[in-house]
């Protein structure tokens, strides 16, 4: 078993960024949940000082039911540091699924009155509300986490089951839709298993398009510029009307265009645009302005972030995620195109908290899911252009040119307009296309005769 030095950012599960923070990635099923408490048993005989191998033990055991191993090892884990925030934080779990509710809220409330922002302790408190069936104040935690990180995938998936149960379908499935997509394999334990739960009840809820109905396409196109932290972008503003104009022109049904997003209006504009993808077949994001990864989480970033460290890219910025959730909700066409893979401006001034690689250059190696297709405008790790001279990029340039060639099938027009960008910039910048559309169908923009 594989154990990180801290957790990424937006997967955080106890506390973030702090080194005492550590959680080990491994699924809930039995078996995965015996080879864990195996490698654990091992870590605490070779390492019985090693606060960590107590405490994820304890998580393990809680959740094979074992809680008086679990409150033992609780026990061990207080001798070696009594004031480590990760033993009320995850015993408050303990307690809870023990059904002693008092004790459960005295640890989560005792954490979360020294550590106000801890998201980890609110979303266990909220848990227990759950378990203890006290909805309305489950809802209350999980609004608070999701006010503080609007990307966090244990409080999407937990209000979800709440509105759910309160048959408000539309907000579960938004919800669900929040905590279920994921672009990489790495998944911390508590994450791994809210997103679980939150693509199960997706699956269970998402409404089928009638037959025969006509095709509808939607899209959403934003170009951030005029940022207030660091130096403004001129082209993304002007990038996002081209191509905003060029989709309305082939007849998209829906094009929300618009610009220099904060990042609570982010997440307005991509839950209204999810609402617009549920009821169509193509759901298509263009995003220009500033997008880079950090600690292994892609992140696209409204005009208003400060991100003075690494860490804050989790409540200040908008995971690559959530723009897959939005079009997630489409039936069959879901494709994200990111202008944005340029320098991070932030980096000569943010401080380093994560011991996980922070990346300088644009976005990192991603996965999507089947039927997804996500486009960089330059390849993982590397940047694009903004254009010369007022011009506009040459990613927009090349693809509102090659988006209006007719009966060009869609995975073939991105070939061409790699192969155009990678021409025009002098073999500087190539375009990428991670994933795919269904593989049954062929997508047209134009589809000519």
């Amino acid at each position: 078993m594989r154990w990180p030095t801290t957790t990424s950012p937006s997967r955080s599960g106890p506390i973030t960024a702090s080194p005492t923070a550590i959680a080990a990635p491994f699924s809930c099923a039995g078996g995965a949940l015996q080879s864990a408490l195996d490698d654990l048993n091992l870590a605490v005989k070779y390492a019985p000082k090693f606060l960590l191998g107590w405490t994820n033990r304890a998580r393990v055991r809680t959740l094979m039911k074992d809680f008086n191993g679990a409150i033992a090892d609780f026990a061990e884990a207080e001798k070696i540091d009594p004031a480590a925030p990760q033993i009320a934080g995850n015993r408050c779990i303990t307690y809870g699924m023990m059904g002693n509710y008092d004790r459960a809220f005295a640890d989560c409330d005792g954490l979360i009155q020294k550590q106000p922002k801890n998201t980890f302790a609110i979303n266990n408190r909220g848990d227990v509300n759950m378990m203890k069936g006290d909805l309305d104040a489950a809802l209350k935690d999980y609004n608070t986490v999701i006010q503080i990180n609007p990307n966090n995938v244990r409080a999407h998936s937990g209000r979800g089951q709440i509105y759910e149960r309160r048959h408000d379908l539309a907000q579960a499935r938004a919800d669900y839709r929040s905590a279920a997509y994921s672009l990489t394999r790495f998944d911390e334990l508590d994450v791994a298993r809210a997103r679980a739960k939150a693509q199960e009840r997706l699956a269970a809820l998402t409404p089928q398009m009638p037959a025969g109905s006509n095709a509808r396409r939607v899209a959403l196109v934003i170009g951030n510029g005029a940022y207030k932290n660091v130096h403004a972008l001129p082209n993304p503003p002007r990038d996002s009307k081209l191509i905003a104009g060029v989709l309305r022109d082939l007849g998209f049904q829906t094009v929300m265009s618009v610009s220099d997003l904060t990042r609570d209006k982010f997440f307005q504009t991509l839950q209204a645009f999810a609402d617009e993808a549920e009821k169509a077949d193509w759901a298509v994001v263009y995003y220009a302005g500033h997008g880079f990864e950090i600690g292994g989480v892609n992140y696209l970033v409204p005009v208003d972030a400060k991100l003075t460290a690494d860490k804050d890219a989790e409540t200040e910025a908008v995971a690559l995620e959530q723009v897959i959730a939005a079009v997630g909700a489409a039936h069959k066409v879901r494709l994200v195109m990111l202008d944005a893979c340029r320098d991070n401006p932030f980096a000569p001034t943010m401080q380093r908290t994560l011991s996980l690689k922070l990346v300088d250059k644009g976005f990192s190696n991603i996965e999507p899911g089947a039927g997804f297709m996500v486009v960089y405008a330059a390849k993982h790790g590397e940047t694009a252009m903004d254009g010369d001279g007022g011009a506009d990029s040459p990613f927009a340039t090349a693809l509102a040119r090659e988006i209006k060639v007719p009966r060009v099938e869609i995975r073939k027009l991105f070939d061409i307009v790699r192969d155009d960008v990678w021409s025009a910039t002098r073999h500087e910048q190539q375009p990428f296309t991670y994933g795919s559309p269904p593989g049954r169908e062929d997508f047209y923009f134009v589809a000519g005769k």
